[in-house]
């Protein structure tokens, strides 16, 4: 499937985001760990991505072998609940997922008596999980691996004899991922604080299970700040001039002033890059509503460090290059370990675009604010069944009018209705093949 991608004069639309991927794999672990006690809730308001499906399917059904297909959040979180409750388990996933480590989870697990084999290559998915009422105790964890690894060993700590002291060691990345681990197992009543900087206690008490209404998703609206930003450039195109004749604007309702979402981050990024985020307080919306508009704001150059919103990073890239700002993000080393590697993917696309990125430092990219003249007719962006980099490069239709992306399906895999929204919001969409 390929898509030709048209942007419309003026943006003026509500779009309901999806709910959040990350806090609802979280809410369906705990949730799932509530479940040898009475009164079980369901979270509401559960998204319905793929990610989140197969989460879904897995808990449910609980088959010997589990596939997990491409999501990597699942693969992690599945690991850990597996390891934690009674049974044996195959887990496995896409080709891609077999090629992404996994030995610093196994390893972890492992000291706090988890049974967990490699089937085929060490390191590496499918594992073989043998589960057990696990022993706990204190263990220390790098803190610049995955903040999934190490919400995946938080959200089993209720359920260990001992609890779980965890002491994470060198620089902490992604930490308010792990805040928002922590703040949604609270919310299930567990008992879970940092003791200081460095060591998170988890008490050996149950969960409660309560009623949980998951938030929209903060990481999925970084695509309408882009949109937003790209609209209300000054640098469009001669062709594309006649859209500032309209002041442009986007409701979002759903979204917390106050959520544990790293990515929440977005609304302070994109204020640099001339977006402003109005929630409902100030205006006659409903509660957790929040209003985007456009605003140029030029910038000589932009430096960010992307420790704590890795997964905005795709999206930053592109909307800053495009508006014609040199740039140098850090924090980036995660991405070489994505659903594929987000480094040389974005090098690679941007280049068809004439954007030559340079990341000859490591978890760095930057670039210098010169471009090269492309034929647009002949490019086509290749989307590396990866969903952020289909949702990064699309707003870039309306810097560059026919714009061609592949495979756009991928989408599915955190926000299924994204094409259908774009639609309402006025985008063209041509499938051309």
């Amino acid at each position: 499937m390929q898509y030709i991608l048209r942007a419309p004069e003026s943006v003026h639309c509500t779009i309901n985001l999806p709910a959040s991927k990350s806090i609802s794999n979280r809410a369906l672990v705990i949730n799932a760990l509530a479940q040898d006690f009475d009164g079980v809730i369901p979270p509401e308001n559960l998204s319905h991505c793929d990610d989140t499906d197969v989460m879904v399917a897995a808990l449910q059904k609980m088959p010997y072998v589990i596939n997990i297909k491409a999501a990597g959040t699942a693969m992690r979180f599945m690991t850990a609940f597996l390891s934690s409750r009674n049974g044996e388990h195959i887990l496995t996933g896409t080709e891609r997922m077999t090629q992404r480590p996994i030995h610093v989870l196994v390893d972890a697990l492992r000291v706090l008596g988890a049974e967990i084999d490699y089937v085929t290559n060490e390191g590496y998915p499918p594992l073989r999980v043998r589960g057990k009422k696990m022993s706990g105790g204190e263990i220390e964890i790098a803190g610049n691996v995955s903040s999934q690894y190490i919400s995946a060993l938080l959200m089993i700590g209720p359920v260990m004899e001992n609890g779980l002291t965890l002491h994470l060691t060198g620089n902490i990345i992604s930490r308010p991922y792990i805040d928002l681990t922590i703040c949604t197992m609270k919310e299930f009543g567990a008992e879970v604080e940092w003791e200081d900087g460095n060591t998170i206690v988890v008490k050996a008490k149950p969960y409660e299970s309560r009623k949980f209404t998951i938030e929209n998703d903060w990481s999925a609206s970084s695509y309408w700040y882009e949109i937003m930003a790209l609209m209300g450039s000054s640098q469009l195109t001669p062709q594309l001039s006649t859209f500032n004749s309209q002041p442009n604007s986007v409701i979002l309702p759903g979204l917390m002033d106050a959520s544990r979402q790293g990515d929440s981050a977005v609304r302070y990024i994109y204020s640099m890059l001339g977006v402003k985020t109005e929630f409902a307080e100030k205006t006659q919306l409903k509660p957790n509503t929040v209003t985007l508009s456009c605003h140029h704001r030029g910038l000589p150059h932009f430096d960010f460090d992307f420790i704590n919103q890795p997964d905005l990073a795709q999206t930053v890239v592109v909307t800053t290059a495009l508006l014609g700002i040199p740039f140098r993000f850090t924090g980036l080393q995660t991405l070489r370990i994505k659903e594929t590697d987000r480094i040389t993917a974005l090098k690679t696309e941007m280049a068809k675009l004439g954007y030559e990125l340079d990341d000859s430092e490591e978890g760095v990219l930057s670039w210098d604010g010169k471009r090269k003249e492309v034929d647009i007719e002949k490019v086509v962006i290749d989307t590396y069944e990866d969903h952020r980099m289909a949702m990064a490069f699309a707003p870039a239709c309306i810097m560059f009018p026919g714009l061609k992306i592949n495979n756009p399906e991928v989408v599915t895999k955190s926000y299924p209705h994204y094409w259908d929204d774009l639609k309402k919001a006025g985008f063209e969409i041509v499938n051309s093949l």
